[in-house]
C-alpha cells in the first residue's frame, strides 16, 4: 500500500458553513459594487485627463507591488528564509 502523500491537497466538500461564507461575500461584494456606481452616479463631477492619469499609475503601481511582494513571499517560501 502507499502512503498518500504530504504535498497532496485534501479534498473536502465545501459544507453549508463554507456556502453560506461564499453567499455572504458575494453579497458583500455585489452591495459594494453597486454602492460604488450609485455614488459615482450621484455627482456631475468630472475626472480631468491628469487626474485618469494620476488613477491609472497608482493603479498599475498598486498591483506591481503587490504582485512584486506575492512573488518574494512565493521566493522566500522556496529558499526556506521564512522557517
Amino acid at each position: 500500500m502507499t502512503e498518500p502523500s504530504v504535498h497532496e491537497p485534501k479534498k473536502a466538500p465545501l459544507g453549508v458553513g463554507g456556502w453560506l461564507a461564499i453567499v455572504a461575500l458575494g453579497g458583500i461584494l455585489g452591495a459594494s459594487i453597486w454602492f460604488a456606481f450609485y455614488g459615482w452616479n450621484l455627482t456631475d463631477a468630472v475626472v480631468s485627463t491628469p487626474g485618469l492619469i494620476a488613477l491609472g499609475l497608482g493603479i498599475i503601481f498598486s498591483m506591481a507591488l503587490g504582485g512584486g511582494l506575492m512573488a518574494l513571499l512565493f521566493w522566500s517560501h522556496k529558499k526556506g528564509y521564512d522557517r
